[in-house]
Order: structure tokens, then sequence, then C-alpha cells
């Protein structure tokens, strides 16, 4: 498997990437339902994933992961470099959203992609790595908590409100 960076080109995101993408999250609605990121889950448009997509990418340091296994998208990561509020004196960077295809849940993707992107902070030099997960998703808690992600505080996610629990996990060199 290998992940690389979602470019955009001339400022807009490569149409047929784009397409599979929203494909990627249409697969995912039980996941948008619980998080209430689009008005109907159950019929995601390429035009609002590419208005999500934007969102994210505005961001500094902000990244966008996609993950290909035998050239198949199979996932994507979202990664801040550092906390988007410059307040902060949180010193990590954070994942944002990991998204797998939902008809390959169970077969790994995940945690490899999981790893992948622990392994590109790790080479960065970077000591740790956040996360939030929402209050109504014990199946994102447990995965996490499986990875060595361990509570940090409760929080409300900035952009909505949610309830959500922020986990940490170190990342020592190999």
């Amino acid at each position: 498997m290998i992940i690389h960076p979602l470019v955009p080109v001339d400022g807009a995101l490569p149409g047929p990437v784009l397409t599979e993408i929203a494909a990627l999250y249409a697969t995912n609605h039980a996941f948008f339902e619980l998080s209430g990121d689009f008005p109907d889950p159950g019929r995601i448009t390429v035009e609002q994933v590419a208005a999500a997509l934007a969102d994210e990418l505005s961001h500094p340091g902000a990244e966008v992961l996609l993950a290909r296994s035998a050239g198949r998208l199979v996932g994507l990561a979202t990664t801040l470099a550092h906390h988007p509020d410059p307040a902060s004196e949180d010193p990590d960077p954070w994942i944002g959203l990991l998204l797998i295809d939902a008809t390959a849940h169970r077969e790994g993707y995940g945690t490899t992609v999981a790893g992948l992107v622990e392994d590109r902070f790790r080479a960065a030099g970077r000591a740790g790595l956040r996360l939030a997960v929402l209050d109504n998703n014990p199946g994102a808690l447990a995965f996490w908590e499986s990875r060595g992600y361990a509570f940090v505080r409760r929080a409300e996610d900035r952009e909505r409100g949610r309830a959500c629990v922020v986990l940490r996990k170190p990342l020592e060199a190999p």
C-alpha cells in the first residue's frame, strides 16, 4: 500500500481523483450519519466532497493523504501539522479524518493507513500524534485505543461543537 498527498492542479482538485474520493465517501454513509458532515449521508455528491476537501486543505499545514492498494483508492487521511487554533500550545500534529472504503472494512487497511501516517510524522521528528473521536462513535474509539492512543481530555470539536474525546499516541523513534 502507498499513501500520497492529494495535490490541487492549478488550484483545483483533479476531476477523476475527486470522483474516486466521492465514491469512497459515499461508501461511508453510516459514519456520515453519525458525524452530520453532509445533509444527506445517503447521497453525498462530488461537489460536497470537493467543498469538504477544499475546507480541509485551507488550514495551514493540512494534507489529504490518499491510500492506494493495487492502484485502487482504499482510504484517505486528513492531517494537520499543528493544532488549527494558533493560540493552542499543543505541539502535536493531528489526524482529522481516517476514512476507509466501507466495502473493505476489517481487511486491515485502517491499521495500515494509520501506521503509514504515524510513520510520516515519526520520520519528521514529531513526538506524538493526536486526534478526536466523536462520542457517538465507540467503534472508532476502540480502533484508535487498540493502536495505542490514550485519553487526553474531553472536548467539543472546533467545527460543529460535537462532543468528542481527544486521544494521543507518543511516536517513539523505531
